[in-house]
């Protein structure tokens, strides 16, 4: 039901509620974009003027929230809030520093394969958080600047992200709208990320793989490190490496179990928290679950939260078939130049906004354009969607949860990274990933 005259009169002062809701709209987007203000506060104040000022009820405004999305990463931060607390993060780190002779060009490669695989099979976002503080530790102890190695993690990051449907929040949201399974993110973009991550390592060794130094002294520093001392707790390794192999066997298997992902994370996280507290007194278990409840990125699921309801609203005024009908007129309903628009257009808007409320937006577009094409087609507008948003957040350093994240480590360590200098850098190499993608979307689902 879109913005017709029935609804006029529940909206503020008889206004036209495609008015009302597009000002909220703007002015949501553009508070977010300041960052003066938390983004999670001005998606929530946007949400409750959405409902205040008539355009949503408040059923519409929860029917509007993706559930799916908000169980899938709760479930997913609260079994990595408790994985991380055994040391494996670090284990592997060290590891791989190890595994590379503390050599300045391998170890940037090295962290930088750590860190895409475990964003395919975490999320970016929590790897990020468990790889840079490490990563900063090494480079400080090799005497490099960790610029070149933080710049990595963040493209990787991103890279590794894109592969899978747990890997990036866009995949989560597009998977769950669009009812996509782990295993379709694994076949239809896995192997475009993988060849992406490799492709990304030419103009990364081309700007500093010669230019990095280590002295023979400092090396032997790192390979001093034991990897086995950063495992604290040997039992909860065991339990967390359990209910993490067998949350990913779920997503694998979720199909023809009939089961959402959210479903899956939320009982692997009902079941290391379980396990967390088996055998302690009530005292001991109320303090442990306080703690990890405590360790989710709750700014994070509330912004989430705002940000669907603020979308319900202008979808419910008709904004987003309006501007579906637009993409669909501009093109001429070919569905190569809609794809194409969508990759490109998505790649360069996730680079300016973030691309979480970027893809919020873009969902319902989509979804309203199920009238001039075919399912098939229909899923390959969604891969666009979800190569554009993942690899676009490359390009800036707002442009994607974990960049900014690199960049708060990077801050308290003393080591900022720049706005600008980091764009000059990103956004070129951000367009080379999107021309790869462009080429991979013709050759497998258009030409």
């Amino acid at each position: 039901m879109h913005g017709t005259g029935a609804q006029v009169s529940h909206v503020l002062w008889g206004m036209s509620p495609l008015l009302v809701a597009l000002v909220i709209f703007v002015l949501t987007y553009a508070v977010i974009v300041t960052e003066k203000i938390n983004r999670s506060i001005v998606a929530l104040i946007g949400a409750g003027v959405m409902i205040l000022s008539g355009v949503l009820t408040q059923a519409e405004a929860f029917r509007g929230v993706d559930f799916n999305t908000i169980g899938l990463l709760t479930g997913m931060m609260i079994i990595v809030a408790i994985t991380q607390k055994c040391g494996v993060f670090q284990y592997v780190a060290i590891w791989s520093a190890k595994k590379v002779q503390a050599k300045p060009w391998p170890l940037l490669v090295m962290l930088s394969v750590v860190t895409a695989l475990f964003s395919a099979l975490l999320d970016n976002v929590t790897t990020v958080l468990l790889i840079t503080p490490v990563a900063l530790l090494i480079t400080d102890a090799l005497k490099l600047s960790p610029y070149p190695y933080l710049f990595a993690i963040i493209f990787s990051s991103n890279v590794g992200g894109t592969a899978t449907l747990i890997g990036d929040p866009p995949n989560i949201m597009i998977g769950s709208a669009a009812n996509l399974t782990f295993n379709d993110f694994i076949l239809n973009l896995a192997p475009i990320a993988i060849f992406i991550f490799l492709l990304t390592l030419i103009p990364l060794y081309w700007k500093w793989g010669k230019s990095l130094h280590a002295t023979p002294e400092d090396r032997a520093q790192i390979m001093a490190f034991s990897a086995y001392e950063a495992i604290t707790d040997w039992r909860l390794l065991k339990q967390a490496l359990t209910v993490i192999a067998l949350v990913i066997t779920g997503f694998v298997f979720a199909h023809p179990l009939k089961l959402e992902p959210a479903s899956i994370a939320m009982f692997g996280a009902a079941v290391l928290l379980l396990l967390r507290v088996l055998g302690k007194d009530g005292e001991t278990q109320s303090h442990e679950t306080h703690k990890t409840f405590a360790e989710v990125e709750w700014i994070t699921i509330f912004f989430f939260i705002g940000l669907f309801i603020v979308v319900t609203g202008i979808e419910k005024a008709g904004a987003l078939e309006w501007l579906a009908g637009q993409v669909v007129h501009l093109t001429g309903g070919n569905h190569t130049a809609t794809a194409m628009v969508i990759l490109w257009v998505s790649a360069v808007l996730s680079a300016v906004v973030d691309n979480i409320p970027f893809v919020a937006t873009m969902i319902p577009v989509i979804h309203n354009m199920s009238s001039v094409f075919n399912p098939e087609q229909l899923n390959t507008l969604w891969w666009s969607l979800a190569l554009g948003a993942c690899l676009g957040g490359n390009g800036t350093l707002v442009g994607a949860s974990a960049n900014l994240v690199v960049a708060g480590f990077a801050e308290r360590a003393g080591q900022p990274i720049r706005f600008l200098p980091f764009m000059l850098m990103a956004f070129p190499l951000m367009l080379f990933t999107i021309a790869v993608s462009t080429l991979y979307l013709y050759l497998r689902y258009l030409f």
